[in-house]
């Protein structure tokens, strides 16, 4: 019988042991490239059975050349550059890995929320200026008596409240697809957007990146946020408009930032919020561990060989197809 064909069509891994493990369970082949461009997939995977991206964009013209495929995978939990609605049209499956690094996440997000909070930034700047003064850092307030505010409330969020509970900080969050019971049971208050940015000290994103959540976080949103508040971002780049937030930071409508993920990456080196001293910047590294890495890449392989079993993915996105 000839064997079935799985595509990767990009990654940044050592190696693929792990999802080719769990692949070699059912009768197919792995072919792995490293392509860039729409026509550069379509011309390795026009005839795959399973497809795998990682950051390749899987786009309505990409979906159309595909002859016969029955899955599209991402290494990720976002899935904003592959076409759902075009892949749904077609019937092919989209799935994600929406739970490899819920524990990464969620502590980056905490790192970012108490570096904000103890202006480790400015304090690592201060000291490296041979400046020895704590009244050069005021005003620090106490983390008791902050607000945390989250952007959403899924599996990372959630995780975040339950690790900032230790603080003592109030928490409340904005989720219109959670209700208000369900986050009562995290200790967590429901509100409404606006009570959201104007009330948080931490207003902290891990919304998905939609078209309905693009640039959501905007020039309206950091006029009402207080002044001393802080706006930290694990989630997607998009979500927050950069320019407003440069500005935001420039005017001091906010008292400052903690961002990992961009709207472009990498960040270019002349972005002015590499400059400011209360901001900080991570390389999109908030989901890495090598425990997290492994977990990503077999859960891959998995939804490829459960597929190509002749079953619906576990983690499907375009639920419509179930």
């Amino acid at each position: 019988m000839e064997k079935l064909k799985v595509v990767i069509t990009d990654y940044a891994y050592q190696n693929l042991d792990a999802e080719k493990e769990e692949i070699s369970k059912v009768n197919a082949e792995v072919f792995d490239y490293q392509c860039k461009t729409e026509d550069e997939v379509i011309a390795v995977a026009k005839n795959c059975d399973a497809l795998i991206v990682q950051f390749c964009p899987i786009t309505r013209k990409v979906i159309n050349n595909l002859e016969h495929c029955r899955l599209i995978v991402r290494y990720a939990i976002g899935v904003d550059n592959i076409d759902i609605d075009a892949a749904t049209e077609k019937g092919i499956y989209v799935a994600n890995v929406p739970d490899y690094s819920i524990d990464e996440v969620s502590t980056h997000a905490v790192m970012l929320i108490l570096a904000m909070n103890r202006k480790l930034n400015q304090t690592v700047s201060m000291v490296r200026g041979g400046r020895w003064n704590y009244s050069l850092l005021k005003p620090m307030y106490r983390a008791s008596n902050a607000c945390l505010g989250l952007d959403g409330f899924g599996a990372i969020p959630k995780m975040v409240a339950g690790k900032m509970k230790n603080f003592g900080m109030k928490i409340i969050s904005y989720d219109p697809y959670v209700t208000k019971e369900q986050m009562q049971q995290c200790g967590v208050r429901k509100v409404d957007f606006e009570e959201l940015v104007e009330t948080s000290d931490y207003l902290s994103v891990h919304c998905p990146l939609t078209e309905q959540t693009r640039a959501t976080i905007n020039a309206d949103v950091f006029r009402k946020m207080k002044n001393t508040a802080a706006l930290i971002n694990t989630a997607r780049g998009s979500i927050v408009d950069e320019k407003a937030l440069i500005e935001a930071i420039r005017k001091k409508e906010i008292g400052g930032a903690a961002i990992d993920v961009l709207e472009t990456e990498p960040i270019a080196m002349d972005n002015p919020l590499l400059h400011f001293d209360n901001v900080i910047v991570t390389p999109h590294i908030a989901w890495y561990t090598e425990e997290s890495i492994h977990a990503l890449q077999q859960k891959v392989g998995e939804e490829v060989a459960r597929v190509l079993s002749g079953n619906a993915p576990k983690n499907l996105v375009n639920k419509s197809l179930r």
